[in-house]
């Protein structure tokens, strides 16, 4: 049992590291805001076009922005679950009679 529980947390941060390497984007306004992201949910980088700070409508920037974040994090999300689903799939196989239990 604890090796599968060992198995588990080494799985866990194989998984880490491999969000950690897929880079998703987010974008708004046309292009004028974009959000990069990792699959782990950490902002690497936001690009602003300089032609909407010429406008100087600050609301509408703000706006712009969440969009693209919540762009880019509704994407890292899906590769997240998606990823933990193939993980907790290859760990229940593993363990048997065990897997029917939680719904395998």
């Amino acid at each position: 049992m604890f090796d599968k529980i060992f198995e588990a947390q080494q799985k866990a941060g194989e998984v880490k590291k491999r969000l950690d390497a897929i880079t998703v984007t987010g974008s708004a306004g046309g292009g004028v805001v974009v959000v990069t992201a990792n699959a782990n949910k950490q902002v690497q980088s936001v690009k602003i076009d300089p032609v909407v700070l010429k406008e100087g409508d600050i609301e509408m920037l703000e706006d712009v922005i969440l969009t693209a974040i919540n762009q880019a994090m509704e994407q890292a999300e899906n590769i997240s679950q998606s990823e933990t689903a193939a993980m907790t799939k290859d760990l229940l196989g593993g363990m048997g009679g065990l897997g029917a239990l939680f719904g395998k």
